[in-house]
């Protein structure tokens, strides 16, 4: 089976053929950096991590672009309501993106542009537009002419004299037609403004994803990805200004990931139910947060509350002690029979496939789980099938980025086999106050003492 993609532009599924054999040019919009990162950029960015690596794992030589939007009205606005400088708080909330992101195990992006670094590229661009008839300019402002587009609306699928009909024109009286939208915006007192030949300015929003998305993958892309909430009116105004700007189709696939909602209510700053991922993680652990972000398919809607984050807590806890038992079974002296775990993999596969169906690609690890579990209490597998089932773990969990780099603060696994085998000399001496310290000081440091008939076992403890 080849990989198919839901294709928000056609939507149909469709087979996955990049511009350029084995290689992919894929774009996400990324965030306006003016506040903390909340649970809907978690699930945006983790989907396409999902996405990016399994392409990766596919055989694909992926470019993964991913920019900031560090000059913005949000942002001018927070700046107007702190007292702060605007381009302090990009900074900061970059490097707070950067952090969250890192704990949830979110893959760097191979390029990181921000629109700052990129302004000449967004005026020439602008530039051109005015000059092919594209645009017009008003006052140091510059519109882009909505009606020089041919099928516009063609990705969001509104009906272009509706919304004219609906429009209300007192928006700005200047534009030639009310959907007309800003190239480049006149500079207004205490701004941010950069010279342009229309007099100081910054560039509108739309104008800064296609012009960094050109500079660093090409004049088309094979992935471009983002929120739904995105597909009008910022794609589709980025495929105007595109196209008209290169004569070329801009996109191959559009990939847009679902709504994040909070107890069924749309995540709102007028609701006030924004839930942030640094206070999200400080209550639940970062394998618990992921799952529970890959659980779903990324094209549908996810229901954040407390109840479905236990349960997606409970779900990756059975995973990774399956994982951690594994382990520790391979230092232990086992005979057993020869098990493949390869129809597992197909399986997997097959799921994501089927434009990377996360939750049948879970429950295929999950049956992998049951499978060795079974076999490890029967001691019915031997130790070169417990290395594959292993490798198999790691691998397929690592597409869907569920296995971190899990360390033991000032703690080697040597130190700690050591450790065990004197809780376990003390127990076999009845010195229960030892053994129980030791088993206690371990525990304080996340690791859990389990044991059994074949010795003692451990594994991390999950929140």
């Amino acid at each position: 089976m080849s990989l198919k993609v839901y294709n928000t532009m056609t939507n149909t599924k469709e087979e996955f053929t990049p511009l350029e054999p084995n290689k992919v040019r894929m774009y996400v919009c990324g965030p306006t950096v003016y506040d903390k990162c909340h649970i809907g950029h978690a699930r945006c960015y983790c989907a396409f991590d999902v996405i990016c690596r399994y392409l990766e794992y596919s055989g694909y030589e992926v470019k993964y672009v991913e920019n900031f939007t560090d000059v913005d009205d949000k942002i001018i606005n927070k700046s107007l309501e702190t007292g702060r400088d605007p381009f302090e708080i990009a900074e900061q909330c970059i490097a707070e993106y950067y952090r969250d992101m890192d704990r949830l195990n979110v893959k760097r992006a191979d390029i990181y542009p921000r629109a700052t670094d990129h302004i000449t590229d967004m005026i020439n661009f602008v530039q051109e537009l005015v000059e092919k008839g594209f645009a017009y300019v008003v006052e140091g402002d510059v519109y882009f002419s909505v009606e020089k587009s041919e099928n516009y609306g063609k990705l969001s699928g509104v009906n272009v004299e509706q919304m004219k009909a609906g429009a209300r024109i007192a928006v700005d009286e200047r534009k030639r037609d009310p959907l007309d939208f800003a190239l480049w915006k006149r500079a207004k007192e205490g701004e941010p403004k950069w010279e342009s030949p229309w007099g100081e300015g910054r560039p509108g929003w739309h104008i800064e994803c296609s012009t960094m998305s050109q500079k660093h993958l090409g004049e088309t892309l094979d992935i471009h990805g983002g929120g739904q909430d995105l597909i009008f009116p910022h794609h589709e105004n980025e495929i105007a200004q595109s196209e008209a700007y290169t004569g070329k189709t801009f996109v191959r696939y559009w990939l847009h990931n679902g709504f994040v909602t909070i107890r069924e209510e749309k995540m709102s700053k007028s609701l006030g139910n924004i839930v942030s991922v640094e206070d999200l993680l400080q209550k639940y652990s970062p394998e618990t947060l992921r799952y529970f972000l890959v659980s779903s398919h990324y094209r549908k809607p996810i229901d954040f509350s407390e109840g479905n984050i236990e349960e997606a807590g409970k779900a990756v806890k059975r995973l990774l002690n399956t994982v951690d038992l594994v382990k520790t079974c391979l230092q232990e002296d086992i005979t057993g029979e020869d098990f493949s775990p390869d129809e597992y993999k197909k399986k997997f596969e097959q799921a994501m496939d089927d434009d990377f169906n996360t939750p049948e690609a879970l429950s295929v690890l999950f049956e992998l789980v049951r499978e060795t579990n079974r076999r490890i209490e029967e001691k019915r597998i031997n130790k070169k099938s417990l290395e594959e089932v292993l490798n198999m773990f790691l691998e397929l969990g690592g597409v869907l980025g569920l296995f971190f780099e899990r360390g033991i603060e000032g703690l080697s696994e040597e130190l700690l086999a050591i450790l065990i085998n004197v809780r376990e000399q003390a127990r076999a001496q009845k010195l229960w106050d030892i053994s129980d310290s030791i088993r206690d000081q371990l525990k304080e440091r996340g690791i859990v003492l389990e044991d059994t008939q074949q010795g003692t076992r451990w594994k991390f403890s999950r929140k």
